[in-house]
């Protein structure tokens, strides 16, 4: 899930981790396979399978399962995957922007627009909410102990840092999209490591709903995430910190 509120993000994610850890493996299996495939399958030449593998190791996975999937994508009987998006909109208006990566177009176009029937939404055309969301790199690193955060913000500005925001156990970085390999650049030079990091969409503006819509709503994006083609979605939906007990 990708909302507007960061700090809602990370700790719905957690639990979502937590609670769904087969199905971010499998995700995070296919980027590393897709990255492999179109590229090298060396990471020290090859940005994206690079960061796929960092974003891996943040959720702990085996290190073999890292390895097969590399090996899997570089063999002759590797799966060939497209990637694709879907837009559409949630119970009470909300925009919902979905990537998915594929073997099979027909079967995930079908299971897209089931979930957003059923649930309340409807699957609109290419472009219906593309535009309410800025591409951004983020970056979500564990606070490191003892950290002198002006000195790290004014470091981070200077590899085209936008922002940086602070809490007791995360810092969030977010840049322009095409600033993502300079900051990350700047982390690899300061010796620090993102536990999470992507292009992801912002929403420019964002929606705030009552208990009772934001559940009604969060049905669709939760059966969407659950969705083995599904790799991201992103929504327009304003969190507070209370609502996450509803969610979590």
């Amino acid at each position: 899930m990708a909302g507007h509120s960061k700090w809602a993000n990370i700790k719905h994610r957690k639990g979502a981790q937590d609670a769904k850890r087969g199905k971010i493996f499998t995700k995070l299996i296919k980027e590393i396979t897709v990255a492999a495939k179109i590229g090298s399958p060396d990471p020290e030449t090859n940005p994206r399978l690079r960061l796929a593998i960092q974003n891996a190791k943040g959720v702990n996975m085996p290190k073999d399962n890292i390895e097969r999937a590399i090996k899997k994508a570089t063999g002759a009987d590797g799966t060939d995957y497209t990637e694709t998006t879907y837009e559409g909109y949630a119970p009470n208006g909300i925009a919902v922007f979905v990537e998915c990566t594929t073997d099979n177009l027909n079967r995930t176009v079908a299971s897209v627009r089931s979930i957003f029937n059923k649930y309340g939404g409807n699957l609109a055309t290419n472009g219906s909410v593309e535009f309410l969301f800025d591409r951004k790199g983020v970056f979500q690193i564990i606070r490191p102990e003892g950290i002198d955060a002006d000195e790290f913000e004014l470091e981070l500005a200077d590899g085209g840092a936008e922002e940086v925001e602070f809490s007791d156990d995360y810092i969030v970085v977010t840049c322009a999209m095409e600033d993502f390999g300079n900051v990350q650049k700047k982390l690899d030079e300061m010796t620090i490591e993102a536990e999470n990091a992507g292009l992801e969409r912002i929403p420019t503006t964002s929606v705030n709903l009552s208990d009772e819509d934001l559940q009604q709503s969060m049905k669709v994006i939760d059966k969407l995430e659950d969705d083995d083609d599904v790799q991201k979605v992103y929504h327009n939906i304003e969190i507070s910190e209370e609502q996450m007990e509803l969610l979590s």
